[in-house]
């Protein structure tokens, strides 16, 4: 009897595991049920702040025997975790690439900069340049205006001639032979006007005695004195202004407009003034020669 009873119990038992079994199942298919609810809300908010947007999957329902069973219990891990490996994994791939694409763009903004201040330094340099150009022309100018203030000043007084150098001419009564001395004065006078613009030679003959006869005789000398000047130091008879003063009176140089008449004498002898005389054409010239020297 007792056997019996506890065969009953036993298939009681093994009977009872299928439906314990399937209450379990359908717990658990309750229980996944509402969790898709609150996964779909809670991947929509990992999707929206994830890397990629992918959501995590739901771990898969193993069954009651699933969970009991001590041997199935690395595998279940390994699914449960394989979702936040895959995930991990992603997002190390995606800062890899946003550090990389950070890189590029630090790269090609140095770049830029480095370009930038090459522009700005050869723009200093062009203005460097173009402020030396622009004093240079401004000193070009100023030049030019003072030649022009020069070239009017020589203009307006082209005709103003200023005695410079003057010497004597010695003759003895009735010659007109020029003597050693006489030479000799005549090529310091003569020589530095070489190349010379600007300049002519006055020379004045007077003579002793009366009349014409003093006048031919100062003539002569004088033309002794302008064929010197002209055969041996190539003086143009251009620039000689030449007169045969005769016995004519002389001015002195502390003579006044008042006793103007006194302070005249006549010629003793021989002699013929050489005077030279200068405009400001010369000075004009060497300044023209300076200026377009090139400063250094």
């Amino acid at each position: 009897m007792k056997n019996r009873a506890l065969i009953a119990v036993l298939v009681a038992f093994v009977l009872a595991l299928p439906a314990l079994a399937q209450t379990s199942s359908s717990s658990q298919d309750q229980s996944t049920a509402s969790q898709p609810s609150q996964s779909s809300t809670s991947s929509s908010d990992q999707s929206s702040s994830s890397a990629t947007g992918k959501p995590l999957q739901p771990p898969a329902r193993e069954g009651f025997w699933g969970r009991v069973n001590p041997f199935a219990r690395k595998k279940y891990v390994q699914r449960q975790t394989q979702p936040i490996r895959d995930r991990l994994n992603e997002l190390d791939e995606l800062t890899a690439s946003n550090s990389k694409m950070i890189k590029d763009v630090d790269t090609r903004a140095q770049q830029g900069i480095q370009l930038a201040s090459t522009k700005a330094n050869e723009a200093d340099q062009h203005a460097m340049d173009a402020g030396n150009k622009a004093q240079m022309a401004q000193q070009t100018a100023t030049q030019a205006n003072t030649r022009i203030g020069n070239v009017e000043q020589v203009v307006s007084n082209i005709d103003q001639y200023k005695p410079t150098n003057q010497t004597e001419i010695r003759f003895r009564a009735g010659q007109s032979v020029l003597s050693k001395n006489a030479k000799s004065a005549l090529d310091d006078l003569a020589t530095p006007l070489k190349d010379q613009r600007g300049y002519i030679i006055e020379v004045q003959g007077f003579s002793s005695g009366q009349g014409t006869t003093a006048i031919a005789a100062s003539q002569k000398m004088a033309d002794s004195v302008v064929r010197y000047l002209v055969l041996n130091h190539d003086i143009p008879v251009y620039r000689i202004y030449v007169v045969g003063m005769g016995n004519a009176p002389v001015q002195t140089a502390n003579a006044n407009t008042e006793d103007q008449g006194k302070a005249t004498r006549r010629t003793s002898g021989g002699r013929v003034e050489v005077s030279l005389l200068k405009n400001d054409l010369e000075q004009l010239a060497n300044s023209g020669n300076t200026a377009a020297t090139p400063q250094r």
